[in-house]
């Protein structure tokens, strides 16, 4: 029964738009995708697991809360207040939206990530990874945005290609030789020389690493063998050499460094030397680069930080260079310093790509502070393994994700900020060590589900910590004032991928908590698919998602991307309601769904006028497809009027085999999250097999038939599943329209289209033959309106030639007489009369046109295979056109054709 259950429930887990802005036309691309697959779902019997949230805290939030204000003066609980206020509106504009686009939610259930329970349950994933070890707090170099005051993560730089930065060159004098090399001869006054883009960094200089197994050569200038060309070249100069010797050659050597006269400084060998660029022997600031750090960690080298918060140089730079920002006056004031003491050999402008704050577009410094970090690098393969398991659509899209993996050694987790939930720390006053264990954490949880976590300033540190830990912690106080606790609490929030990437654990049903799908633009490669990924897979070793749907994002009709500046923004709510103007029609919220649904949105997506009047144009297509069928089933009670598919004409029945082709196609491209193809399909059928085939087929039959006929009611039937058919198809991209075909509909029971299931597509029962007696039929159909183009049909006799064979047996079953105008084969000719016959008439007219065709039948698999020749001969006829029926079958045009003469008699 579980396993039934399970079937039964499909799970999109939302991904949290963020609380800070209006919504646009990229939130329009998400979430009408979204929906169409959940209506899908939903049509297909299955219980829909989806809840819509919000992700409303961090830094952004924080800012356009404070906006003129800034920080000054406010306490965390001042700027927290103002930063939910902000959020909550920027939820109830984005929310309204969401609702008029048709998205289909229980929107009085939706998560927030500042809701106190999901705090809980986001703490819970924190503790869990922290007892495990995946959580950590040191001291090392991080991206630190001065711009933000705060540490960031890899995830939110973004990488500026157009950086420039005054890049030198500049000499270590070498005090001590190295003893492998110290014999040689004419090596006094040495230097070393190397190559910085970051010349600020020079005063934090620790040693200067080579490459151990690559070979050196030196003439004063100690240089990389392979890039002496380079530097000849670019120094102007060339370069003799002296000596050469391998890098473990320079084990030992010892350098003076060139501001900081007491200052030496040693030669370390480091793997992370390459040959691409520079001299091949790299300046070494462990304070200011991830790489420079490993090797201070290895070497034992001090990590001490000349750069405060707000990336300026501290005293500890001396007086110099205090407070000169670093990267500006700072790097202005190294370099004449290099250059007073001689140690300057060229400055060179660099342009190269480097890390800017996402959100103030400012250049970020690395430097080391105590940050709380998870250990990715444990998690990694953990990670990948995971993802094998994971479907991704596009396929392509897999690689970036596993190489964002790549890039993350550890995922700072700490933010220097108010507005986001805390870290659940306390520091003791004297040591600075810190108080966490799952004690404290789990009373916290508790305490932030029921006051939200606000509390975490609102109440004194002895609430804060359990009484458990609150007796061990004044155990150590017996000399002092109970009340005067030890501990402060700790200040920093969590970074908000943490608060997001925690959602499974807060939002998905506990029994599993995995989801069918996460759906998601591709910025979030290296956002939420990862963080979720991480902390899913260090609690419980699997990935929160069965299926990842990574989209494009929505850009201009040039392609360009969408900003303010350009001016071609395309607001959601212009598109609907319509704008100021008379060039920006309102175009309803069905014709943006179907620009979603239309556009190939694994790619780029294009939106602007030329798409949306396009979409327009097709869905009046459609309406008009719709009318006809609402129109000529007026009346209509499937229940009681509805004929069996075995009494059925052949081609109803051969209509209602295509219905069911359609549909099979369709539920497929859905269920690949492909609305794209799902359009294709129905425009094909509807232009196809509808309005230039069966329709204008049936026009006579449902005109002029006796209403109550088995002819009339065969097609009726068939237009009523067509209708039900092609409604249901179109129900998740435009369910407006597809509820409105709903109420105007024949015999429904239910309220709403969505609760009464997908398409029946039960195949018609069919006799065998059908389908190649209307093949074939349509064969012979196609080389008589192609002897006749452009001619009505209608005025002509045709002649059919067939010899005896399958061929024959076939169209005899469309016309059981030779002669008929009324037959089901005269129908599907849509000639006046049609003659079957098994050799050409020898008094055919003189201008009669002539022509010969072959159809292959293929039944049963290919057992019956017969290639068959058929001729056919057109002639105008002789009978005149029908007052009534307005077909050429009365014997003159003031009277009736015989079948119209019955039916007004009947009628009379």
């Amino acid at each position: 029964k579980k396993a039934r259950k399970a079937k039964k429930e499909f799970c999109l887990h939302d991904g949290p738009p963020y609380a800070n802005g209006d919504p646009h036309v990229g939130h329009a691309l998400n979430k009408i995708l979204k929906d169409i697959r959940n209506r899908f779902e939903m049509l297909r019997g299955r219980q829909v697991h989806y809840i819509p949230g919000w992700d409303c805290h961090g830094l952004p939030i924080e800012l356009k809360a404070l906006g003129e204000l800034g920080t000054s003066g406010l306490s965390p609980l001042q700027i927290r207040q103002k930063a939910r206020e902000f959020a909550v509106g920027a939820i109830a504009r984005q929310k309204a939206a969401f609702q008029r686009w048709g998205v289909m939610a229980d929107w009085d259930k939706c998560y927030y990530t500042f809701d106190g329970a999901y705090e809980a349950a986001q703490l819970k994933v924190f503790q869990e990874m922290h007892s495990k070890g995946f959580i950590y707090q040191d001291y090392k170099p991080v991206f630190w945005s001065p711009s933000s005051r705060t540490a960031l993560a890899e995830a939110e730089l973004e990488y500026n290609p157009e950086h420039v930065s005054r890049a030198i060159y500049a000499t270590f004098p070498l005090v001590t030789l190295p003893p492998d090399i110290a014999s040689e001869e004419g090596l006094e006054g040495v230097s070393v020389l190397v190559w910085t883009t970051q010349p600020w960094t020079i005063p934090a200089n620790q040693a200067v690493c080579y490459m151990p197994n690559r070979e050196d050569n030196s003439q004063l200038l100690l240089v990389a063998a392979e890039r002496t060309a380079s530097l000849s070249a670019l120094l102007g100069t060339e370069l003799q050499i002296v000596a050469t010797f391998t890098g473990s050659q320079l084990q030992g050597g010892v350098c003076k460094h060139p501001t900081i006269p007491e200052k030496q400084v040693p030669l370390l060998p480091a793997n992370h030397v390459t040959m691409a660029k520079g001299t091949g022997l790299v300046h070494t600031a462990p304070a200011h680069g991830m790489d420079d750090y490993s090797v201070a960690s290895h070497f034992k080298l001090s990590v001490e930080c000349m750069v405060d918060e707000d990336g300026k140089f501290t005293e500890m730079a001396g007086p110099d260079l205090q407070d000169l920002a670093v990267m500006t006056e700072g790097t202005d004031k190294v370099i004449s310093m290099l250059k007073a003491c001689g140690a300057l050999i060229k400055e060179e402008q660099c342009v190269h790509s480097y890390p800017y704050d996402w959100r103030t577009k400012q250049p970020v410094v690395i430097r080391p502070s105590k940050q709380w970090f998870i250990n990715t690098e444990s998690l990694k393969d953990k990670a990948k393994d995971a993802l094998q398991k994971v479907r991704v659509l596009p396929e392509s899209a897999r690689g970036g994700l596993l190489a964002m993996l790549d890039k993350r050694t550890y995922w700072c987790i700490s933010r220097q900020r108010s507005w986001g939930v805390p870290i659940p720390v306390f520091y003791h006053k004297e040591t600075g060590d810190a108080l966490i264990n799952k004690y404290t954490m789990s009373h916290i949880a508790k305490l932030f589900k029921e006051k939200g976590s606000d509390c975490w300033w609102e109440l004194p540190i002895e609430t804060l910590l359990p009484p458990e830990v609150l007796k061990k912690v004044r155990k150590h106080l017996t000399d002092k004032i109970s009340d005067d606790l030890d501990y402060l609490r700790g200040e920093d929030v969590l970074d908000i991928w943490f608060d997001s990437g925690a959602s499974w654990a807060a939002v998905l049903e506990e029994s599993d908590p995995r989801a069918d799908a996460y759906v998601e633009g591709k910025d979030q490669i290296g956002g939420w698919f990862q963080s979720s990924l991480l902390t899913s897979v260090a609690v419980r070793k699997k990935a929160p998602y069965k299926s990842l749907v990574v989209h494009g994002f929505a850009v201009s009709e040039k392609g360009e991307k969408m900003s303010k500046s350009l001016g071609n923004v395309v607001d959601p709510d212009v598109v609907i309601n319509g704008g100021k103007d008379s060039g920006t029609p309102a175009y309803g919220a069905d014709v943006l769904r179907w620009w979603v649904a239309e556009s190939n949105v694994f790619s780029e997506v294009q939106i602007g006028p030329n798409a949306l009047n396009s979409a327009r144009d097709s869905i009046n297509k459609l309406r008009n497809t719709l009318k006809f069928l609402l129109g000529n089933l007026q009346g209509f009670d499937p229940r009681v009027q509805a004929v069996d598919a075995k009494e059925m004409y052949y081609i109803d029945q051969y209509m209602l085999h295509l219905l069911h082709e359609y549909s099979m196609k369709a539920t497929d491209a859905y269920g690949e999250f492909d609305a794209g193809r799902v359009i294709r399909l129905l425009q094909a059928f509807i232009t196809r097999d509808l309005s230039s085939f069966y329709f204008s087929v049936i026009k006579d039959r449902l005109y002029c038939e006796p209403e109550d006929s088995l002819g009339r009611r065969s097609c009726q039937t068939v237009l009523e599943e067509l209708l039900d058919g092609v409604t249901r198809s179109i129900a998740p991209i435009l369910p407006h329209l597809a509820e409105e075909v709903y109420l105007h509909a024949p015999g429904h029971e239910h309220e709403t289209l969505f609760k009464s299931g997908w398409i029946k597509s039960v195949s018609v029962w069919r006799r065998p033959g059908l389908e190649e007696a209307m093949e074939g039929a349509c064969a012979i159909r196609d080389s008589f309106l192609s002897t006749i183009p452009g001619k009505n049909a209608a005025q002509y006799d045709v002649t059919v030639v067939i010899e005896p064979s399958l061929l024959f047996e076939l169209m005899e079953s469309l016309q059981e007489e030779p002669s008929s105008t009324s037959s089901q084969l005269a129908e599907l000719m849509m000639a006046a009369r049609v003659n079957l016959t098994s050799e050409m008439p020898r008094d055919l007219p003189p201008d009669a046109l002539l022509s010969h065709g072959t159809f292959l039948i293929n039944l049963e698999g290919g057992v019956i295979r017969e290639d068959s020749a058929y001729s056919i001969a057109v002639a105008p006829t002789s009978a005149a056109r029908c007052p009534r029926c307005r077909r050429y079958t009365a014997q003159s045009a003031d009277c009736l054709c015989p079948r119209c003469q019955t039916i007004e008699a009947v009628a009379e």
